[in-house]
């Protein structure tokens, strides 16, 4: 099977195109291809498939064999593969995942491509749909979480995958590593969730690190820092406009007033490409 290998702001992916035919077991295949030592090494594995409600249809298979239903630096590997195979000849097209139709747009400069941006859609603040307990239908912003002893403050998005953001005053010394686990498997999230640990710079540029559900720590996250994006105006922290600073790079976040939309842009490269056996 033929394989191509990206990387987002190093948030890794192995995509596989399976739009002739799928294979009999993602989960199985996921956990081994992405493992370091043994397979090809990622964050996940992106799969392409036929659609028929958009131009081609996205899934996503984190490191322990479980499904996202979205992941924002994947989409951008995905679409520029699609770009740069002619699976596509528009820069602008419909990919329909599990948090629904997006829209990515190729961005070109000097006739090479520079990066992708994404059209996220709107953010999910209700508490029962992120989900997030003891909030109902209502938004869990600035709200209390105990973890581990510790108090702290959280603010809930789903950008079509849940997210819990912190805000730290040093996002470099907070202890990720040790505490990322116990976030995702609060009781307060039936879904478990990703959680970004977020130290505000200014008004327009922040410092995410990032504890990803089923992938553990990753060099950056998408929807988590679109989610930061959302958080950082939720709690009066950041313009609606934000450079997200990652650990392996940054994206642009702009969550639009008159549409309610969050735009996403960043980079998507080629790593390699391969064989592998299924």
């Amino acid at each position: 099977m033929h394989f191509t290998k990206w990387q987002g702001c190093g948030n890794d992916f192995v995509l596989i195109d399976c739009r002739e035919r799928e294979l009999a077991d993602y989960a199985a295949f996921a956990r081994k291809v992405c493992d370091r030592h043994f397979g090809i090494g990622g964050d996940g594995v992106l799969v392409i498939l036929p659609s028929e409600q958009a131009d081609f249809r996205m899934r996503i298979f984190n490191t322990d064999g479980s499904e996202a239903e979205m992941c924002g630096n994947g989409i951008r590997c995905f679409a520029r593969y699609l770009y740069e195979s002619g699976a596509t000849a528009g820069e602008s097209f419909t990919v329909e995942t599990g948090a629904g139709v997006l829209v990515p747009r190729i961005i070109r400069e000097d006739g090479r491509v520079t990066g992708v941006r994404v059209d996220m859609g709107e953010p999910v603040l209700a508490g029962d749909h992120i989900p997030v307990t003891g909030f109902g239908m209502g938004h869990a912003v600035d709200a209390p979480l105990e973890v581990e002893g510790t108090s702290y403050r959280m603010t809930c998005v789903s950008m079509g995958n849940p997210h819990c953001v912190i805000f730290v005053d040093d996002a470099e010394a907070f202890p990720v590593e040790r505490l990322g686990t116990h976030f995702e498997h609060s009781p307060r999230f039936p879904r478990k969730t990703n959680t970004e640990f977020v130290e505000v710079k200014d008004r327009g540029h922040v410092r995410m690190r990032v504890w990803e559900r089923g992938a553990a720590v990753t060099l950056a996250c998408g929807t988590g820092a679109c989610a930061t994006g959302v958080a950082g105006v939720l709690t009066g922290r950041t313009d609606r406009e934000v450079d997200v600073q990652l650990d392996g790079g940054t994206l642009h976040i702009a969550w639009d007033e008159a549409t309610n939309h969050v735009f996403m842009t960043g980079p998507a490269e080629l790593v390699f490409s391969g064989e592998i056996e299924e």
